[in-house]
């Protein structure tokens, strides 16, 4: 249950400590003056500071400064030089502070009947006064320190201006109407209160004639009656009362009244808040008792010595809904934090927590105690508990996620009055709120505390809640820490007490007692009422330890006792299902759910029941300890069992655990209906919340939470990163979640997944099924003859949709002028960097309100400024009237505001009336459209968003595609691209147009086009998304309009790159558009687009385009195997071109330079000539079709003879590359192959299909540009010619080796690309007149043409020994070929 935080070990024990409101810092001052600020977040020192003597950092830091800034030497010892003598108090300053204490005073003097009428919880705050700094205030006797930790700029206050005296406490004063700004008041050794201005640095203002000694504490209070109070304590026992309201002139003040309090002295004075009566005052004095006093009176009500024979030093006023019955903190210098029972209880104190027990072993030395010096209770988590000790400082968390004891009642309908039970010692009571303002809460609302920003003019609204407080005559059984439930129905309200254990069931008519018993837990069905609970038989109480026997025995035997208890407890405990039915009885519907023999440690409600498990867990001896301090005190709020509290407690050095070990997986759902598991196990969550419509749900883990869709199956959507939330509520598609800090909203959309779809379509079917079965029953078997009518209906195009997750920041702590802290701004004079701090500060947030047409007023901002989030553990009650209520554990409900139109828009949505969304956003600042219409988008709405007036057109665009409203987005694309004037029939643009553009006068109308060019360009992809859209629905002119423009700009030179010219060609042959392809093709040509010239022509058709694109821009390699491949009588002339570009290129290959080692070996590898008439005699480079004779072969007929010298010279590559098959004869009459070579198929005889590419068959991507892939090279330098794509046939090459080459023209990828092509040789189709012996042809070897067509090679190669293949017969016509040896 108590848990540290964080602790920070110290050499010297800690006497003063103070906690930041809404930053994690705490600021510490030790026994040798040292003062440091640590951030108990991320466990650093952000300041540190030698108060006490001289800190030379800051005074070499002062005379630097005042170097820079220009300034002479003063003639004056500087102030920053002066000792500061012992540290009286610390304290933080800013606006965050000023608030809160502003915020609690008021509070508490609002809570008595009498003040309700003046006091509200809604109260402006004060002008933001500091500026945006965070001070840090250091009383120390000789001087006091105003350091500010933004800037870590200081001003040193001496004593001397302050009538010479010594300082020994300080508080803050609320500003006067002057212009003094924030005041400080400090109490001195003279007995009279100075005060100090912290604008002017001058004294304004005394308070005399109330002490005899020196004034030791300082607070500032209301009262009932609305007056400011400041009270002193003094050294003589005097409680001084002072008005705090004062105007500008009056220097000298006397008390009001003075009343003797403590013998001694009073040691500290605390206000604290009492729910219903006028606030009390709290004050501990030397003489060891501890009084309270009533603000009305002033009479003293109570007086009690807490911890005998031991003086208190430090005192808290505390409400935490876990201890009902404790409200007051103190410490004496021991090992405890005692806690005060409230006077309807048994006015006892009780060790809360043993320190000892949640330090590290290891930091407390064997001999050494642990001693308290200072304590402090968080001003706005009370939860959270600071201690200085003598070994550093403690700060422990005491249950942070124990809510307050109230249920809220569901709403009557079209009533504006709400209600909530709670529960309070042992009464029932109702709590019935409303808004108090009959209009409707309007924009720029900023909650129950609003941030009035009058000075600039903003208007806000404010929220007052009206509320009345009334009790129920039915008593309560118990007043400990209670649980409370409403039923789903709302018919019944549920209060546990898991301490006792106990259970009553209220039927919330006339709150009778339906059903009662034992029971620790309980958790209800969302959608009936039957409720789960955890059955158990009282443990045995656990005995006193009284305090001198706190022996390590006896807490060690405590602690096995302890859990003994708990296991014997744990063990009998079953989970129960009964359900209440309509005359009010309650019936058993299962004794026992699960298998599990595990205990059962926590029940989860809703939709689905969730019960958690115990996991077996070793527990250190130091957690043992701690466990038994908590159960040997039968406070009444926790501990008189030991397995409530053992559930609860955590290891106390969980904050030091490994993170990386997951959680265990012990939390099972089951069905209420069945009482059978529902899918596995999963880890277990701190909370479950569960959607009233059956669609969503949330499970709340410790630093995030879980988000599913229920429909139309179980589907996890994500997790949004809101830590230690408490709880959380769901209204339609939004969870508004409350944490210790702040309340968040979540919105919330499941997308659309492929199960909706089918689910979608199941569920058609299944009503068509009906439709028909019904019209059978009625009409008989011949309602099932249908008349064949033309199907109209259009194909609805229901695209998928991710989830979508978005978080707001509703309300928060923190000021919203904040600086973050520690910024570093650029070096200014001081008054400069004043002013440039409240232009940040108030640049932060821009004025809220503007003024749009017709008068209404538009919000500037896209989110609302964070309200402020009420003290404490808050229960959220959910939406009603527009505004989110909270109840905190004073039983007050609050209002936070939706109005914003930033956040009013987004709920309109999540609750699915966009149309109202949209109308909304009228007052929403045009800059923020973009961002609603995602949002918009996001939750489904995307027709909708696109009445949003102020939307981008490029989001207009995404939504009009989305919305299928293709006309819109070609509007829109047309608008971006620039392009409305260009593509239309009157305007030509071919790439003749251009040229004579630029040549004609007229600049405006070339720049008009070249614009149009480029955007078309910048959209090409969205052209083609819009074209396919279009085609795919049947719009056909919106496919011709975006077409046009797309192919004006594949017409300029350069424009598009190559994948969007294929897209173009493709879709200009789909819609006929045969004219422009005819043109985009000798374009393309002209720009030297080969590939993409040659697949548009294939697109068309043409074959003799095909090849007059690629021989003009210089691919000859594709042209003669397109031309070979389809039988086309210029193959002679291209394989001549191509072979004389080769030798071109060898003949002016780079000379590489070499070294002599590398030329030596070279030179060995060389092929030898035996004489210069060899060298002579080098025959050509030749890359030919198979099946062509050699262009310098002879004749046929005539055999081309070898030199026997040149094949002896010629070097054999160490693995030849053997290629196996016939050659077919070579035939003019032969028709060409369906498959041919190029990047095309042309489309087959008789069909009417369009060509089919077979870039999309095989997959490959085509290359960009021409020159980003240049045909693979081999090593000799021989451009060899790319493959054919798999799907077109193979095509063999005959490489004739030159002698002086020495090189293996096989590629380098060896003997990889052989094993493929005697593969691929071995699958081809062998021709009709195929011979056994099919010739094995080395490539190093210069190859022979026969005069029957067959090839041979010249070097003395054995046939092949290989059976030949059978292969199914080939129909005649059609020409066999070899397969093409894979180059690449």
């Amino acid at each position: 249950m108590l848990r540290l935080k964080a602790f920070r070990p110290t050499s010297d024990k800690i006497v003063k400590i103070q906690l930041h409101p809404t930053h994690p810092w705490l600021v510490t001052a030790d026994a040798s003056d040292h003062v440091s600020v640590w951030n108990w977040e991320h466990r650093q020192v952000i300041y540190e500071l030698k108060a006490g003597g001289v800190d030379e950092r800051r005074l070499v830091g002062a005379k630097l400064e005042k170097l820079a800034e220009g300034e002479s030497e003063s003639k004056g010892k500087p102030t920053e030089a002066l000792r500061g003598g012992s540290v009286r108090q610390v304290s933080f300053y800013d606006d965050d502070v000023r608030f809160w204490q502003l915020w609690r005073n008021r509070s508490a003097a609002a809570e008595p009947p009498s003040a309700v009428n003046q006091l509200t919880s809604a109260f402006n705050s004060p002008a933001p006064s500091t500026k945006g700094r965070h001070f840090l205030v250091i009383c120390c006797e000789n001087k006091a320190i105003f350091l500010d930790l933004v800037t870590m700029r200081g001003r040193d206050v001496p004593k001397q201006d302050l009538d010479n005296r010594s300082l020994i406490c300080m508080e803050f004063l609320s500003s006067s109407s002057g212009g003094d700004g924030p005041l400080v008041a400090f109490g001195s050794s003279d007995g009279v209160i100075r005060v100090l201005s912290m604008i002017t640095w001058k004294l304004v203002r005394r308070y005399t004639g109330g002490h005899k000694g020196s004034i030791s504490c300082l607070m500032t209070f209301m009262a009932s009656s609305g007056e400011a109070l400041l009270v002193s304590g003094g050294s003589d026992g005097l409680l001084v009362l002072w008005s705090a309201d004062h105007g500008p002139d009056s220097r000298e003040l006397v008390p009001k009244l003075s009343l003797k309090a403590h013998d001694g002295g009073v040691v500290a004075v605390e206000l604290s808040r009492v729910s219903g009566s006028a606030p009390q005052l709290i004050t501990i004095g030397a003489d060891k008792a501890l009084a309270i006093w009533d603000t009305v009176s002033f009479k003293e009500l109570r007086r009690i010595k807490p911890v005998p024979k031991m003086a208190c030093h430090s005192v808290a006023s505390w409400c935490h809904p876990r201890a009902p019955n404790l409200d007051i903190l103190t410490c004496v210098k021991d090992s405890h934090i005692w806690a005060i029972e409230h006077p309807t209880y048994s006015a006892l104190t009780r060790p809360l927590c043993e320190l000892s027990s949640l330090v590290p072993p290891q930091v407390l030395a064997p001999h050494k105690k642990l001693r308290v010096y200072s304590m402090v209770a968080h001003p706005l988590q009370p939860h959270i508990v600071a201690t200085g000790t003598n070994i550093g400082i403690i700060l422990s968390e005491f249950d942070p996620r124990s809510l307050p004891a109230v249920a809220p009642l569901p709403s009557i309908p079209e009533s504006r009055e709400h209600a909530a039970v709670y529960v309070v010692e042992r009464e029932l009571k109702l709590v019935q709120f409303q808004l108090n303002n009959t209009a409707n809460p309007s924009l720029g609302s900023n909650g129950s505390l609003t941030e009035t920003g009058r000075l600039r003019g903003e208007f806000t609204e404010q929220l007052n809640v009206k509320q009345i407080k009334k009790h129920i005559s039915t008593p309560v059984p118990h007043d400990s820490y209670s649980v409370l439930s409403v039923s789903s129905s709302g018919k019944y309200l549920a209060i546990v007490w898991p301490d006792i254990p106990y259970f009553s069931i209220y039927k919330v008519s006339d709150w009778s007692i339906v059903d009662s018993g034992t029971a620790r837990l309980l958790a209800w069905d969302t959608c009936r009422d039957r409720f789960a609970l955890l059955e158990s038989a009282p443990p045995p109480r656990m005995p006193i330890l009284p305090k001198a026997s706190s022996s390590k025995k006896a807490k060690e035997a405590a602690a096995i006792a302890a859990a003994q208890a708990a296991a014997a407890a744990a063990s009998a405990a079953s989970v129960q299902v009964r359900i209440l039915l309509d005359d009010g009885t309650s019936n058993i519907l299962m004794r026992s759910i699960g298998q599990h023999t595990e205990p059962v440690i926590g029940l989860h409600g809703g939709t689905l029941l969730g019960i958690s498990y115990r996991t077996s867990r070793r527990v250190s001896p130091v957690a043992a300890t701690s466990i038994s301090s908590i159960q040997s005190m039968p406070l009444s709020g926790f501990g008189s069992s030991g397995l409530s509290s053992f559930s609860t407690i955590d290891d106390p050095f969980s904050s030091q655990k490994n993170t990386a070990e997951p959680p265990p997986h012990n939390f099972q759902l089951y069905s209420w209906e069945s009482f059978q598991p529902v899918g596995g196990m999963l880890p277990q969550p701190e909370w479950t919340a569960w959607d009233q419509t059956v669609e969503y749900c949330a499970f709340a883990y410790q630093h995030y939470i879980a988000i599913s869709s229920l429909r139309p199956q179980y589907r996890y959507l994500g997790d949004v990163a809101i830590p230690h939330a408490t709880g959380a509520v769901w209204h339609r598609r939004q969870l508004f979640v409350a944490t210790p800090t702040t309340i968040e909203c979540v919105f919330v959309d499941a997308g659309v997944a492929p199960i909706d779809i089918e689910t979608k379509r199941r569920k058609e079917e299944m009503k068509q099924k009906e439709a028909q079965e019904r019209a059978v029953a009625e009409h008989g078997e011949l309602a099932l003859i249908a008349v064949d009518t033309p199907q109209s209906a259009a194909q609805e195009r229901i695209s998928l949709r991710p989830p979508m997750l978005q978080v707001v920041r509703l309300a928060s702590f923190q000021h919203p002028p904040s600086i973050p802290p520690f910024l570093t701004l650029p070096k200014q004079t001081r008054a400069e960097a004043d002013d440039a701090l409240q232009k940040f500060a108030e640049g932060k947030r821009v004025d809220e309100i503007a003024v749009g047409g017709g008068g209404v007023a538009v919000a500037v901002t896209r989110f609302p400024s964070e309200q402020k989030r009420p003290i404490g553990p808050l229960v959220v009650v959910g939406v009603r009237d527009g505004v989110l209520w909270l109840i905190d554990r004073y039983m007050f409900a609050h209002a936070i505001s939706l109005s914003h139109p930033g956040i009013r828009c987004r709920c309109l949505a999540a609750y699915g009336d966009a149309v109202s969304a949209v109308k909304w956003a009228s007052r929403l600042g045009r800059e923020h459209h973009d961002d609603l219409a995602q949002f918009l988008m996001g939750m489904g709405y995307a027709t909708e968003a696109l009445h949003l007036p102020g939307i981008s057109k490029r989001l207009e665009f995404d939504l009009a595609m989305k919305s299928s409203d293709l006309k819109r987005a070609l509007q829109c694309l047309l608008t971006m691209s620039n392009s409305r004037n260009i593509g239309q029939d009157t305007v030509g643009l071919n790439l003749n147009d251009i040229m004579s553009l630029s040549t004609t006068t007229n600049n405006t109308k070339k720049e008009a086009i070249v614009d149009a060019v480029d955007g078309v360009v910048k959209f090409a992809q969205e052209f083609l998304d819009v074209i396919d859209a279009a085609d795919a629905t049947g719009q056909a002119e919106v496919a011709r309009e975006a077409l046009k423009r797309l192919a004006a700009a594949g017409a300029v030179k350069g424009a598009l790159q190559g994948q969007q010219l294929r897209g173009l060609a493709l879709r200009l042959a789909n819609h006929g558009e045969l004219t422009r392809l005819g043109g985009l093709v000798n374009n393309l040509i002209s720009v030297g687009f080969g590939r993409e010239a040659a697949f548009a022509a294939a697109v068309l058709g043409d074959n003799a385009l095909m090849e007059k694109a690629w021989q003009d821009t210089g691919m000859l390699a594709e042209a003669v195997l397109h031309a070979h491949a389809h039988g086309r009588t210029t193959l002679r002339n291209l394989v001549q071109t191509w072979n004389k570009t080769l030798q071109k290129e060898m003949e002016h290959g780079t000379s590489t330079k070499m070294d002599a080692a590398s030329a030596f070996l070279a030179s060995l590898e060389e092929p030898k000539l035996t004489s210069l008439a060899d060298a002579a005699k080098k025959p050509p480079i030749e890359i030919l079709p198979p099946g062509m004779p050699s262009i310098d072969a002879p004749l046929p007929g005539i055999q081309k003879k070898t030199m026997p010298t040149l094949q002896g010279s010629l070097q054999q590559p160490p693995k030849p590359l053997q290629i196996e098959g016939p050659q077919p004869p070579i035939t003019e009459s032969v028709a060409p192959p369906p498959t041919s070579g190029s990047d095309a198929v042309p489309p087959a005889e008789g069909t009417g299909e369009p060509p089919q590419t077979s870039e999309s068959d095989s997959g490959v991507p085509p290359p960009a540009k021409e020159s980003e892939a240049p045909p693979p090279e081999a090593e000799s330098g021989v451009t060899v010619p790319p493959t054919a794509e798999p799907g077109a046939s193979p095509t063999e090459l005959v490489v004739e080796a030159t002698p002086d080459s020495g090189t293996n023209p096989t590629t380098d990828s060896g003997s990889g690309s052989s094993a493929a092509a005697t593969e691929s040789s071995a699958s081809a189709a062998p021709s009709e007149n195929q011979t056994p012996n099919s010739s094995s042809i080395n490539l190093a070897d210069p190859v022979i043409v026969g005069n029957n067509g067959s090839l041979s090679s010249s070097s003395s190669a054995p046939p092949s020994t290989e059976a030949p293949v059978q292969k199914p017969p080939v129909p005649s016509g059609v020409r066999e070929e070899l397969p093409m040896i894979d180059w690449t």
